[in-house]
């Protein structure tokens, strides 16, 4: 009998949107609620499991995990690339990894809800009714403000149209973009200190890369206005995490939104979860009804016809 793990499932959710019962071959399926963050814990986990779902990046697969799981034949990750994943050592071990479509807009609504809930103080404020209390904030305007893009690719453009849509001048940068780029979007690109000194909102949309990681350091965001408003609903170590809590806490700029971090889940002594500054959100980006219930079904499709020999959406 085949044994399959789904890992992270936080919500529960892969009974909710999964149905495992038409497998071709009987198989074993458990959930785990919780990560685990240790190698070695989850080596122990896995063991004897020759199938593993991954939900997005949350359990990272390096060689040295890889190596260690001698049972594993199959490594779905909800999404088409799992950068946690070393594709190369499952090549090389002969696991094959296969991904999933997506519902693409999730991640820029969850990017406008923290934008939204930074500029109007909405943590705040509905802290203060549920007390007893009434207006204690004075709110950021959005429309006529600039809006700063890092990263113009897909997610970075269906941001600025919606920054248009709210009457923002929006301002684009990446280390590739092109003025022609810009323009198919209605946008102005400009180099990357005009955009952190002009932008009221910094919103970034890169890709974590050697080249991206620590992109926005101390001194890219002593660039910031004291009103400016930074969201990251990338990946974390694009920002610098701890020059960012310094700016939060001598109120160098209005507040930050955040739902990526340098080490998920947040660590419970984490600075971030001290500063009223900061939104926080639990990377929320991908975690909505539609995204699932298309992470889950071509999940299970991957394992079907993995299990019938002809693997669909392999990625190594």
């Amino acid at each position: 009998m085949h044994r399959i793990a789904l890992l992270d499932d936080h919500q529960s959710a892969a009974a909710r949107f999964a149905d495992w019962s038409g497998l071709p071959e009987p198989a074993e399926v458990v959930a785990f609620a919780d990560s685990v963050p240790d190698a070695d814990a989850l080596v122990a986990r896995l063991r004897g499991f020759d199938v593993v779902v991954a939900m997005r990046e949350r359990t990272a697969f390096p060689r040295e995990v890889l190596e260690r799981l001698t049972d594993l034949r199959l490594l779905v990750t909800t999404g088409g690339a799992n950068a946690a994943i070393d594709l190369d050592a499952a090549r090389d071990l002969g696991i094959t990894v296969c991904g999933t479509g997506a519902h693409g807009p999730a991640t820029t609504e969850l990017t406008w809800a923290l934008i939204l809930a930074v500029a109007r103080h909405v943590p705040a404020e509905d802290a203060s009714v549920r007390a007893g209390g009434w207006q204690h904030t004075v709110g950021r305007d959005l429309a006529g403000a600039t809006l700063g893009v890092l990263g113009l690719g897909r997610l970075g453009e269906q941001v600025a149209r919606v920054g248009l849509a709210f009457g923002m001048d929006v301002v684009a940068w990446s280390a590739n973009l092109t003025d022609e780029r810009a323009a198919e979007v209605s946008v102005r690109r400009v180099q990357r200190d005009e955009l952190l000194r002009t932008a009221d909102v910094v919103t970034v949309h890169l890709k974590l890369s050697d080249r991206t990681r620590g992109l926005l350091g101390a001194a890219e965001l002593a660039l910031l206005k004291p009103t400016a408003i930074l969201v990251n609903t990338s990946r974390g170590p694009i920002v610098d995490e701890a020059a960012l809590v310094d700016v939060l806490r001598a109120g160098a700029i209005h507040g930050a939104g955040l739902d990526v971090y340098d080490t998920e889940p947040l660590p419970l002594d984490s600075p971030l979860r001290e500063l009223r500054r900061a939104v926080l959100t639990p990377h929320l980006g991908y975690v909505t009804e539609r995204t699932y219930e298309v992470f889950w079904r071509d999940a299970v499709e991957d394992v079907t016809a993995w299990l019938s020999g002809t693997p669909v959406r392999t990625i190594s």
